[in-house]
């Protein structure tokens, strides 16, 4: 008996002859697949609003962010402000592959679970993707066995370490940025000079 005879059969949607998932094949599973994924690339993924959009913080949200880097995550005028300082240093898929991990983690329909761990995957783990982030290789390779039958949960620890170097490297010198620093003067009180 081959080990193609001895391979389990899956539900449907998968091919379990074909262990290939970095869509470099043109399996079944593939052809089926990638008009829908084409489609949730363009819908599903998409940017945050630049910060025009979003609402003006207050003078103390905006101070709030300097208190710690998890009170600026968790705003979502604080992400949109730190996106856009990340623009300016060519790191911008930090902040768009944490936000996918998020939109992922929210997500119970095991189908649309497929494709936008796929399309992360893609995105940004890919060595060939140009918005590739920085991951050791045991979080490469954790990636890499988890993306055969992909959860919610399968980049959370690509997400942390994402994350961690975020916390250590950016916003240090996101608080010390002409950005933020003009964000302060805003909310500070004006002085009047008689």
């Amino acid at each position: 008996m081959s080990s193609h005879d001895a391979a389990p059969s899956g539900p449907p949607s998968r091919n379990p002859c074909c262990l290939c998932w970095c869509c470099c094949c043109s399996c079944s599973w593939n052809q089926e697949r990638q008009r829908a994924w084409q489609v949730s690339r363009e819908s599903k993924l998409q940017p945050l609003p630049s910060c025009e959009v979003c609402t003006p913080p207050s003078p103390e949200e905006v101070q709030s962010w300097a208190q710690s880097f998890d009170k600026l995550m968790h705003s979502p005028t604080g992400r949109s402000v730190f996106r856009a300082f990340l623009r300016t240093e060519y790191s911008e898929e930090n902040m768009l592959f944490w936000l996918a991990c998020e939109e992922l983690k929210a997500e119970a329909n095991q189908h649309v679970v497929d494709e936008k761990a796929r399309l992360i995957y893609e995105d940004y783990v890919s060595i060939l993707s140009p918005k590739e982030v920085s991951l050791d290789s045991r979080v490469r390779e954790g990636i890499n066995r988890k993306m055969q039958e992909p959860s919610p949960h399968t980049f959370d620890d690509a997400q942390l370490q994402i994350y961690t170097l975020m916390h250590r490297d950016s916003y240090p010198r996101f608080l010390t940025s002409p950005t933020y620093r003009s964000l302060l003067l805003q909310g500070a009180p004006q002085s009047s000079e008689a």
